[in-house]
């Protein structure tokens, strides 16, 4: 039972790594960044049952979107990465986002840097 806790812990420890060491940092899916005079879709995600809350959200294609993880979303859930839309960052705090445009409809999977916590983005 030891042994499986400190690998948890371990894996925990090398995806929050991974994470703070990639590339994912405030670029739409062409890699460019996003200009800040832009209007965004605003989108808090909080944490409810080890689980993001809302676990389903809606965009418009083509318009830039911003999701803040508010201060009830703990450990490997600040990692939050959109793996279809290249999406990959590591929100420090309330006050960091996440900043992206999605071009494409489609429903895509947003999770932790874990797999553990999991979402629906929703592009119409």
């Amino acid at each position: 039972m030891k042994k499986i806790i400190l690998v948890l812990i371990l894996i925990c420890i090398v995806g929050v790594t991974a994470f703070l060491f990639s590339n994912g940092s405030d670029t739409n899916i062409d890699g460019n960044s996003i200009k800040s005079d832009e209007e965004f879709q605003e989108v808090v995600l909080g944490m409810k049952n080890y689980n993001y809350y809302p676990n389903e959200i809606s965009v418009n294609v083509g318009e830039p979107v911003r999701i803040t993880l508010d201060s009830s979303v703990k450990g490997c859930y600040r990692g939050f990465t959109i793996n279809e839309l290249n999406v990959r960052k590591y929100s420090k705090s309330p006050e960091d986002y996440i900043e992206f445009t999605p071009m494409e409809k489609g429903t895509y999977r947003f999770a932790c840097s874990m797999g553990m916590g999991t979402g629906k983005l929703i592009v119409k």
